[in-house]
């Protein structure tokens, strides 16, 4: 039964993000179709934060009117839009309408915003439905929650989009001179896409298929016996907060109220598995406050910032360079939640070193999308592979950080994850923010055709 939860926990974990994952795999592929190009990417960033209206929403009826509306009634709807969106956005994802007298990708933009509002919701929704099961699930469904970059990315490099090579073009011209005219030739450079292996119909049809195996896996996951028995004991009260925790018998360390500082509770009883069961931990509100700190700094990188900007920090060193990082950085996601299934760790000083090495991984790519379009060591192969190995750095390092701050903030309360959740959709949308501007208003960053640069050696 053990190792039945586990493979529904993580195949439900795969459909928590995989919508939107998908969406950044193929761009290589889909800004060189839509009318948006190289903007495509800062336009699905700022769509994606204003789908933060679920989350929000999720989380004022959690604090407002706990129990109007249940967790499970919330995931069964929001992953059956999901697998609706994923299915209309196969047949319309280029249907384009003009908008201020410019044609933009109106049917994208808006299957885009369901799927964000998807994936977003499922912040708020889903790892405090995993918070009723016992911590080691957790584990296992950040697990599935990486495979839902892994997945769409593996489809992605089978698919080879956006692949493409520079061809030397040969244009006839006429050349007038007096009342003679001469033909003349003239050579120039021009980039050539190579055909995808299956079409982008094929590959949005496989992200339906891939929402509706998590539905079907959170079905039997809710009905498994000794889940819902899992679930009575491990469940907190509705109305805790992280300023006034009770202790749960059985569920691990919890913070004590009423006292000036908190003291420890009883250690939960042992659990077979991956992990032993939550270590006897307490923590004082300044380390809350930089856990929290943490959730907020590292997804406004992923998920607002860094985004924005990876065409114009990749695609000056061409598409494949762009391809591989897009596809390879989310694989580095469900790398990162193995390795802290296997190795986790829960020392908020090793937490905050790799924060800052994904920071300092991330300022690298942000610098070279600044000198886009003639970034450092562009007609070196260095330059190449250093850009891809940046991105997945970036993304495996604060990917871990991630999953371990979610591991310790289920060990202390349902409330908690929620919070989590919340905080790291703040962060999201604070990074949007500042980059959108940046990037469609002011147009801080420069896009070219790699194959016609005319760059320094």
């Amino acid at each position: 039964m053990a190792l039945l939860t586990h493979l529904l926990a993580c195949v439900f974990g795969t459909g928590s993000w995989a919508a939107l994952n998908g969406l950044w795999v193929e761009l290589p592929l889909l800004v060189t179709e839509l009318p948006e190009q190289w903007y495509l990417p800062s336009y699905i960033t700022i769509i994606i934060q204003l789908a933060n209206v679920g989350p929000l929403l999720v989380t004022l009826l959690h604090r407002f009117k706990p129990g109007l509306l249940s967790e499970v009634a919330i995931i069964y709807g929001v992953v059956a839009v999901g697998a609706l969106a994923c299915l209309l956005l196969a047949f319309l994802w280029g249907f384009t309408s003009p908008v201020a007298g410019e044609p933009h990708s109106t049917a994208f933009f808006g299957l885009a915003f369901c799927l964000a509002l998807v994936d977003c919701t499922s912040s708020v929704t889903f790892l405090p439905f995993m918070a009723r099961l016992q911590p080691r699930y957790v584990t296992t469904f950040f697990v599935g929650e990486g495979l839902s970059g892994f997945l769409p990315a593996l489809i992605a490099l089978a698919q080879g989009a956006g692949i493409a090579r520079c061809v030397n073009i040969t244009r006839i011209t006429n050349v007038t001179t007096g009342n003679n005219t001469a033909e003349g030739s003239q050579f120039q450079m021009e980039t050539q896409y190579l055909p995808a292996n299956f079409s982008t119909l094929v590959f949005f049809l496989l992200l339906a298929a891939m929402m509706v195996i998590c539905l079907v896996a959170f079905f039997f996951l809710t009905r498994l016996p000794k889940v819902w028995e899992l679930s009575r004991q491990n469940l907190c009260p509705s109305n805790i907060t992280l300023h006034s925790l009770q202790e749960i018998p059985g569920d691990g360390p919890r913070l004590s109220g009423g006292g000036d500082s908190p003291r420890r509770e009883k250690p939960a009883s042992s659990d077979k598995g991956f992990h032993r069961a939550d270590p006897e931990i307490a923590y004082s509100l300044a380390k809350f406050a930089f856990i929290y700190l943490l959730v907020a700094w590292v997804n406004s990188l992923t998920n607002g910032i860094l985004p924005s900007v990876q065409a114009y920090s990749c695609l000056p060193y061409g598409n494949m360079a762009y391809h591989l990082s897009a596809t390879l950085s989310s694989m580095a996601n469900p790398l990162a939640c193995t390795i802290a299934m296997f190795l986790p760790s829960r020392s908020l000083a090793l937490l905050g070193v790799l924060s800052v090495a994904g920071t300092g991984f991330g300022a690298y790519n942000m610098a070279m999308a600044v000198m886009s379009p003639c970034p450092l060591l562009q007609h070196s192969a260095w330059g190449h592979a250093i850009i891809v190995i940046s991105w997945v750095f970036f993304t495996g390092s604060l990917s871990y950080v991630k999953v371990m701050t979610g591991v310790i903030l289920r060990s202390q309360s349902h409330s908690a994850l929620v919070w989590y959740g919340a905080v790291e959709q703040l962060g999201s949308l604070t990074g949007a923010l500042i980059m959108f501007p940046l990037v469609n208003v002011y147009s801080f960053f420069r896009s070219a055709d790699y194959c016609s640069l005319q760059c320094p050696a």
